[in-house]
């Protein structure tokens, strides 16, 4: 606002007035200058006012400030307008005063119940701690784990602000009498232990003893889940005195590393070894997908048979790859079956091929059997006389039909 008349005036002697609901009176003298000179000089300390009021009220809305503190100075502007040396709207800077007052005072009683409300938070938090507390002095035998959640309780005890002393001191003088509590039943625990330590070294000398027999090991399986069963007797006997724990404990580990590291070195091979049998499946799964079964469904058949043979030769392949690839050596396989069952609907008895070469398998089958005894393997022997009698029976029953 530049025009300032509206809110004040100057006399011919210089005297300042400011105009209110209740009339003018003198806010001071101007004898410098032109009398809007004087009327502006007041202007600006009225401004000073407002932006004093303009700051209060920002802090008081965004929560920065203290209702109670917002509230001193709202009271203490109101106060000072009645002999205020300025000139400006003083009525509507009073009005303003009194609502951000009503607000501050609002704010304010908040503020008191939100303390209380903390107050009895804080109460409630560190009751249920020393509550927490005395149950573990009174019944915890967990002695590392009940020490560390008592200290954790006293850390989380320093951060809780805002009870009133006395309270304060009840509760501490409860919680401290628990933690020397526990500490006292601790100590005639381990007092006790002490008696029991010999008794653990003897029981630990027996486990590694008979890890160290179990280190040249090759039953891989068995001895594994066996130095498992010793490392959780281990885990669960008392402990020895810290000397001979330590040194048993080199001995006892010792052993479980020198049979696991063999293992391990065996299974590297065998996995090598495996992946090896992988690429040789995977060499001949894409051979035999690439039959041409339609075009020559016999020649199919036979380049199928020998890749079968070459099949089992190549070994054992990972688990994970195995079931996958024999899926996909069935559906080959289902395919060329098909094709042949379809060329032999299609040819007359006495010309069907199929009878030579159902014939060509079963001397094929004989073969194979022959090999495996002479190579002694009994599974192969199985594997290779459960083929032969299947390749006869389907023969026969085709010769039936035929």
């Amino acid at each position: 606002m530049s025009d300032w008349t509206a809110f004040g005036r100057v006399d011919a002697d210089g005297n300042v007035y400011v105009k209110t609901a209740e009339g003018e009176r003198v806010v001071g003298s101007w004898q410098a200058g032109a009398p809007e000179e004087g009327l502006a000089h007041f202007a600006r300390r009225f401004a000073d006012l407002v932006t004093e009021v303009d700051l209060t009220e920002a802090r008081l809305n965004s929560g920065a400030a203290d209702p109670s503190g917002s509230l001193a100075t709202i009271r203490r502007l109101r106060a000072s307008l009645a002999e205020a040396h300025v000139v400006g709207d003083i009525d509507a800077l009073a009005a303003r005063l009194e609502r951000l007052a009503t607000l501050a005072e609002g704010k304010a009683g908040e503020a008191r119940a939100a303390r209380e409300t903390a107050r009895a938070e804080a109460v409630t938090r560190k009751t249920t701690l020393v509550e927490e507390a005395e149950k573990l002095a009174a019944e915890s035998t967990g002695w590392k784990t009940a020490g560390d959640r008592l200290k954790e309780i006293l850390d989380e005890w320093k951060t809780i602000r805002g009870v009133d002393k006395k309270t304060d001191g009840e509760l501490w003088k409860r919680f401290a009498a628990a933690r020397d509590g526990f500490t006292r039943r601790r100590g005639a625990h381990f007092a006790t232990l002490d008696a029991q330590r010999k008794q653990a070294q003897a029981a630990k000398e027996e486990l590694v003893v008979e890890a160290e027999s179990l280190a040249d090991s090759t039953d891989w399986a068995a001895t594994a889940n066996r130095l498992r069963e010793l490392m959780a007797q281990w885990k669960a006997a008392p402990r020895a005195s810290k000397e001979a724990e330590e040194r048993l404990w080199e001995r006892f580990r010792g052993a479980q590393d020198g049979f696991f590291s063999r293992r391990s070195e065996v299974f590297s091979a065998r996995d090598a070894e495996q992946r090896g049998n992988l690429e040789r499946k995977q060499a001949l799964l894409a051979e035999a997908e690439g039959l041409d079964v339609e075009g020559d469904p016999r020649g199919a058949q036979a380049k199928l048979r020998e890749i079968q043979g070459q099949w089992h030769e190549a070994g054992r392949v990972p688990r994970e790859a195995a079931a996958n690839l024999d899926r996909r050596l069935r559906v080959v396989d289902e395919k060329v079956r098909q094709a042949m069952d379809s060329a032999w609907r299609r040819t007359e008895p006495s010309a069907n091929p199929l009878l030579a070469q159902m014939r060509d398998q079963v001397a094929e089958a004989e073969q194979r059997l022959a090999r495996a005894k002479t190579a002694g393997d009994a599974k192969r022997i199985r594997e290779a006389e459960q083929a032969l009698a299947a390749k006869r029976r389907f023969l026969e029953l085709a010769e039936q039909a035929s």
